[in-house]
This record gives structure tokens, sequence and C-alpha cells, in this order.
């Protein structure tokens, strides 16, 4: 596991009148676990990127004993990554929230909302950690973003500042809490995770610590 700072000067994103903007207003202490290098690795088991592709579930749909595998490893990674996140922090617990998927709640089968339950059930397993995986509910559709370029990304909008606050509903319960925001992939250029983090801070939560399974290798 590695950590990292997802800082406000880089985290621009477009707003919905017009221009840029900044996503998020405050540098955010972030983990993550793997480096993720796309291309075909996505194709190869094993890797961070097909256990990433595997629990979508959408381009290429996978059959039960394939998801119960990456069910299964990806438990393993949050058993040993989140304590670790714990530790560091100094906090003495953490509600666990999940990135919602793009598309409205009822717009998934279970089987493509697999790593919010396997998120789930670890967090409840854990000592120190608070459920709080149904906290943020995605209740109007976005665009997909992993699919919208090469025109696939389906109806809703791409990233803009205040996306998560318009597209979701998020609970009362985040108020006052320490918050450890969990996502599959982190990417600096998309936003989304900045908008989220930013729309719990602005919701009242105390602190937010971000942790994805794998960051994009930056081109830049």
């Amino acid at each position: 596991m590695k950590q990292f700072i997802i800082q406000p000067e880089i985290s621009l994103c477009r707003k919905k009148e017009g221009g840029f903007g900044k996503a998020l207003q405050q540098d955010i202490v972030a983990f993550y676990n793997s480096d993720y290098r796309g291309g075909g690795n996505w194709r190869i088991s094993g890797t961070i990127e097909n256990l990433i592709c595997t629990f979508k579930n959408d381009v290429t749909t996978y059959p039960s004993q394939t998801l119960n595998n990456a069910v299964v490893r990806f438990a393993q990674i949050l058993k040993a990554d989140l304590p670790e996140i714990l530790r560091l922090s100094g906090k003495q617990n953490l509600r666990v929230c999940v990135i919602p998927r793009s598309k409205r709640e009822n717009s998934y089968r279970p089987d493509q909302l697999l790593l919010r339950a396997t998120i789930q059930i670890t967090a409840q397993r854990l000592n120190g950690f608070m459920d709080g995986t149904h906290d943020i509910i995605r209740h109007t559709d976005t665009a997909t973003t992993h699919l919208a370029r090469s025109g696939h990304g389906g109806s809703g909008e791409l990233p803009y500042i205040g996306i998560t606050k318009e597209t979701c509903s998020i609970s009362d319960d985040v108020i006052g809490q320490d918050i450890l925001l969990v996502d599959d992939l982190y990417t600096k250029t998309v936003n989304i995770d900045e908008d989220c983090i930013q729309a719990l801070l602005d919701k009242g939560a105390r602190s937010v610590t971000f942790y994805s399974i794998g960051k994009t290798l930056s081109r830049y």
C-alpha cells in the first residue's frame, strides 16, 4: 500500500455553467493498494487491472466463480490495508463510505455491486470501522467515465463541480464523522473522487481520508 496527497491545485474540474474551478478545497491524505497501468492488463488474471474490471462486470460479464474469486482477493486486500490506514490516520475509528457507481442505484444487478458489498462485509468485521457503505446513493445517472471515450458512457453528464450533490443522496450519518472514502480506481484527471470528498466535507464530515484499490499511473 502507498500513500499520496490529493491536492486542490491538481483537481481542476469543469463547472456546469462553463469554465473550470477546484473540485476540492483542501489537501486530502490518500492511500492506494497498487499502480494501475491500463492497456491490455485487464485481460490478465491476477493483475489489479483485471480485479477492477471484474468488479465492474459490464463490458465483459464474468461467471460467478470468477466474481467469487475477486471477492476473496479484494477482501484479503482490505483486511491488510484498512487497519494500516486506521493506524496511520491516528483516528479511533473510521466510517467507511463508498463512491457510488455512475448510474442510479437501481440500474445495476447485484453482481455489479459486489465491490461495495465486499467493502461492507469487511468493514463490519474489522475493529475500528463503521459501516457507511450506503451513505452515498446515486439517484440520477451520470456518464460512465471509463466508457465515455469510446462513446459508450451512456446517459448523464461527465464529472463537474457539484455532481455528487446533484446526483446523489448523502446520509446525515456522515455528519461529525471521520470518513474513509473508498473507490476502485483513482485517476487525478477524472475528479469524481475529489468532488465526492468535498461533498462529504460540505455535508459536515469531520474529516475524509481516501483509499482506492488502484491509482492510474500519471502520464504527466
